[in-house]
């Protein structure tokens, strides 16, 4: 028969085995970011002028539709960013800091799968079998979702910010000169909340796995849910209502996904008491 003092050892030993488990999965993602990020840094040139920089020139994409837009609807003020401002670095290392960060925060989503794929190798030991088999869907998925955030960041919020923000004035007496660590940083920005904001999904499908979500409870408070997604679109986008609503309709149609998802659950959990 087993002593406490062996059933303490094999707690404590399992418990410093799950640590270091944690250690090795952190690493692995640390140096995926890091070789990713290595990536970006030596092409820097093309990082920043054909994808930092390109979303405030009038011939991006975004830009030239919306103005289009606005010469066939007889409405100037929709045309955005037709006058590019000019960006400027106060500092002596401004540009190198913005170098780095940049890198690493590029590395982080270029290596995003793998990061992800890291942390669901870490928690699938304590799954069910019948759950480990959908683990290379909810990787293929939880990345697409991502991705599809960034890009929706990138080629949607990014440009209606920059022409806000780098177009608002309180006063024709002061006269803007953005920082380019201050542009950067809300384009690091943003492109990360979309691509988080859209992991809403893979959110909910996790927390309806451990019972702490019901399409139930997400049907009675739908309404509670939409001011909330509002109070989010409010937040990521500049302060105009035709802004907050483009966010606002594909995080909506995110949430009715989700209940979904979660209904699907219940349904399979449902059939399995029976």
């Amino acid at each position: 028969m087993p002593s406490p003092n062996d059933t303490q050892n094999d707690h404590k030993q399992g418990f410093l085995d799950h640590l270091d488990e944690l250690r090795s999965r952190l690493i692995k993602s640390s140096l995926a970011v890091v070789f990713m990020g290595i990536f970006v840094f030596i092409f820097h040139q093309f990082v920043f002028d054909k994808i930092i920089l390109s979303p405030r020139s009038p011939e991006f994409i975004t830009n030239y539709l919306f103005c289009k837009f606005a010469d066939l609807m007889q409405m100037p003020s929709i045309c955005i960013n037709n006058k590019p401002f000019d960006l400027i670095s106060i500092t002596m290392a401004g540009q190198f800091s913005m170098h780095i960060y940049t890198s690493l925060v590029g590395g982080l989503i270029l290596a995003f799968p793998y990061v992800f794929m890291q942390i669901w190798l870490f928690v699938k030991p304590a799954l069910h079998k019948n759950e480990k088999k959908y683990a290379r869907s909810v990787i293929f998925y939880s990345s697409l979702l991502f991705f599809v955030g960034v890009l929706f960041g990138y080629y949607l919020i990014l440009p209606l910010s920059i022409h806000f923000l780098g177009s608002y004035e309180v006063s024709s007496q002061i006269e803007n000169q953005i920082n380019i660590i201050s542009y950067i940083s809300t384009f690091l920005s943003v492109l990360l909340a979309g691509g988080v904001v859209f992991e809403l999904p893979i959110v909910i499908y996790f927390l309806s796995k451990v019972g702490l979500m019901t399409p139930a409870f997400m049907r009675t408070y739908r309404k509670h849910a939409y001011i909330l997604i509002l109070i989010v679109a409010a937040i990521i986008t500049p302060p105009d209502v035709f802004s907050q609503l483009l966010v606002t309709l594909p995080l909506a149609i995110l949430y009715e996904i989700s209940i979904g998802i979660s209904g699907r659950i219940a349904r399979k959990d449902a059939a399995l008491l029976d």
